[in-house]
């Protein structure tokens, strides 16, 4: 069973490969190794079922293509740094050549033989294995490096425990596990290559553990309902465990095969495969384009009403000389003003809009951002205190729109202090494996914010405000998400508040 549960995870995973139509070298170098394992485990798994020579063809033919392709393997995930050429995977294959030959001659019968054809393999397999060494110890530190560290530890551990094996040729009755352990480690092998952006070993783990969790609960699933409906019927929990393993990793692969069948032959029915959260997001994206194709014609309808109000009030209030009439059509300017601001604010929450990103100072935008708070009357009596870090890298953002942000998020801590507190400006470097980011630091001394407000002021249309519309924050936290960056906030009533501003800069 566990020689089965192999030679499925194997065939599961470059089928998976295959039928993505992966472009990344060391993606499709992985199926073919895949691929070869496959046909070894096929080969072994019939064989002792059936005892039939013929079936040693596969075992043997899997077993000798794997040196040439592991070092294939291992020569893309080394991006050619010399660890292994060229000339060595054509050697070791013209080798592997031979020695399948030499199985269908008179040698085959030598006693050495076959111990020889298990033996080459497991040394390639070595030497392969001291190449991403050999790799790991000349690259410098980087987010690269590391995960080539994770599957060389990976790798060692389970040569470790599949060492337990030896065991049993000493009379010790222990499981067979090399098959499962080396499975683990084929689906480890596909998240490091399939994830590049997991870079943290506890992100590849977490991706392992909702296999082993879904894992788990299809096993807990399976003996239940074999208790209900299957009281004289015992299986291994082995088996089951490896079998429920099997299904999940192999849902993937086999919705996208069945889906691209049923497409061909019925190309209209694209959302028979969809999920009912899938609907559900779906959904939300044509609203989301409803309203960014409603939003002009919404603005324009509303904005020429408001256009001739506005032009009227003003003409009245210039042909009168009552100070009542005056008040009253002021206001009437006023409301209109106020609702001319929050059209354009519903705007640029709707409209689709792109960025424009060239290498710039942060620390020029901030002391820009200061000059047009400090000419506002509203913060005349505000004290704006400044701490920018002197060696900031340059970082590639759209000026205008970043200046957009930090002034909403200014001017409402403005609003908040009531035009009397210290608003503060920082900026930090913050340094991680490649790259660099910079944090900026936007604090205030006012009320702060509720603790039942705080997880909701990024809400669309959300505000505490008495003539707020809400989109302030909304648009905000949209802009830095599409330079890649992210926004927080942390508040504490009667302190204030402080918003936070990570976005990437060029690497070193």
């Amino acid at each position: 069973m566990e020689t089965f549960i192999l030679a499925s995870v194997s065939l599961t995973i470059a089928v998976s490969l295959v039928i993505m139509k992966q472009k990344d070298a060391s993606m499709r170098a992985f199926a073919m190794l895949c691929l070869a394992l496959f046909f070894n485990r096929v080969g072994v798994f019939f064989f002792d079922i059936l005892h039939q020579p013929f079936l040693r063809i596969p075992e043997y033919g899997g077993l000798l293509a794997l040196p040439p392709l592991a070092l294939h393997f291992t020569g893309t995930l080394t991006r050619g740094k010399r660890t292994v050429r060229k000339r060595d995977i054509l050697l070791t294959a013209v080798f592997s050549c031979v020695m399948a030959v030499l199985l269908f001659t008179p040698v085959n019968t030598w006693p050495y033989f076959r111990f020889m054809v298990y033996l080459y393999p497991l040394l390639i397999i070595g030497s392969a294995y001291l190449s991403l060494l050999l790799y790991i110890y000349r690259r410098r530190p980087s987010v690269e490096r590391k995960r080539m560290m994770y599957l060389a530890i990976a790798c060692i551990v389970a040569a470790l425990l599949c060492g337990f094996d030896l065991f049993s040729y000493f009379g010790l009755s222990t499981p067979s596990l090399s098959n499962i352990i080396i499975a683990a480690l084929l689906y480890f092998i596909l998240l490091i290559i399939a994830y590049p952006h997991l870079t943290k070993l506890y992100e590849l783990m977490a991706k392992s553990l909702m296999i082993f969790v879904l894992t788990t609960f299809a096993t807990i699933v399976f003996y239940f309902v074999l208790g209900l409906f299957g009281k004289n019927v015992h299986l291994p929990f082995a088996h089951v465990l490896a079998a429920s393993f099997l299904i999940v990793i192999s849902t993937t692969p086999l919705k996208i095969i069945v889906k691209r069948i049923f497409s061909y032959f019925y190309p209209e029915s694209t959302d028979v495969f969809q999920s009912l959260y899938a609907f559900d997001e779906k959904l939300e994206r044509e609203k989301t384009l409803l309203l960014e194709e409603m939003a002009p014609v919404l603005a324009h309808e509303i904005r020429n009403p408001l256009g001739s109000i506005k032009g009227a009030a003003q003409f009245l209030s210039t042909d009168t000389d009552s100070e009542e009439h005056k008040n009253l059509l002021n206001v009437i300017i006023e409301e209109v003003n106020r609702l001319n601001r929050v059209v354009s604010q519903f705007l640029d929450y709707a409209k689709p809009y792109s960025i424009e990103p060239r290498p710039e100072d942060i620390n020029r935008i901030i002391q820009k951002v200061v000059s047009i708070i400090q000419a506002d009357d509203a913060a005349n009596e505000i004290t704006i205190e400044t701490d920018l870090h002197p060696d900031l890298p340059p970082v590639q953002i759209d000026a205008e729109r970043l200046i957009q942000v930090i002034l909403n998020i200014a001017f409402n801590a403005v609003e908040a202090m009531a035009g009397k507190g210290t608003l503060s400006f920082r900026t930090s470097r913050i340094e991680s494996d490649e790259e660099y980011s910079v944090g900026i630091y936007i604090r205030d001394t006012g009320p702060g914010i509720a603790k039942k407000d705080l997880k909701q002021i990024f809400k669309p249309f959300f505000t505490t405000k008495e003539r707020g519309v809400g989109l302030g924050l909304s648009i905000c936290q949209r802009i830095v998400k599409d330079h890649g960056g992210y926004l927080r906030v942390k508040s504490i009533p009667g302190k204030g508040t402080i918003f936070f501003i990570r976005l990437g800069a060029k690497g070193r």
